[in-house]
C-alpha cells in the first residue's frame, strides 16, 4: 500500500535556467576573445595610439560586423543579468515589469546608438 506523505512537487522542467547560464558564458567568452583581438591589434601599432589608429582598426567591414556581434552579445549578457536581478530582488510584479521594460528600452537604445556609431547612419 502506497503512503502519500505530502503534495506532489511541481516540476518546472528539466534544465530550467541552463539556457540563461549558457548564454552568459558564451557571450562572456565572445567578449574576451574580442578584447584579446583588439588589444593584440593595439600592441602591433608602433608609436602613439591616435584617433587614426583607432579608426584603422575599426574601418574594415568585417571588424564592424564583429564589433556589432560583440555589442549584441553584451546586450544579451546584460539583459540576462539584469532580468535575474529584477526577478530576485524586486517583489511587486508591477514594479518588476516596469524595471524590465525600462531595461529593454535602454538596451534597444544602446543597440541603435551602436549601429549609428559603427556605420555612421
Amino acid at each position: 500500500m502506497a503512503v502519500n506523505y505530502g503534495t506532489k512537487r511541481v516540476v518546472v522542467g528539466a534544465h530550467y535556467g541552463l539556457r540563461d547560464w549558457l548564454s552568459q558564458r558564451v557571450t562572456a567568452a565572445l567578449m574576451v576573445v574580442f578584447t584579446i583581438l583588439v588589444v593584440g591589434q593595439l600592441l602591433l601599432i608602433s608609436g602613439p595610439i591616435t584617433y587614426d589608429a583607432w579608426y584603422a582598426i575599426f574601418a574594415s567591414q568585417w571588424m564592424k560586423v564583429l564589433t556589432f556581434i560583440v555589442i549584441v552579445s553584451l546586450l544579451v549578457h546584460v539583459w540576462v543579468g539584469m532580468r535575474d536581478i529584477w526577478m530576485d530582488y524586486v517583489k511587486p510584479p508591477g514594479i518588476r515589469l516596469l524595471m524590465q521594460v525600462l531595461t529593454l528600452a535602454w538596451l534597444l537604445g544602446c543597440s541603435g546608438w551602436a549601429i549609428q556609431v559603427l556605420w555612421r547612419l
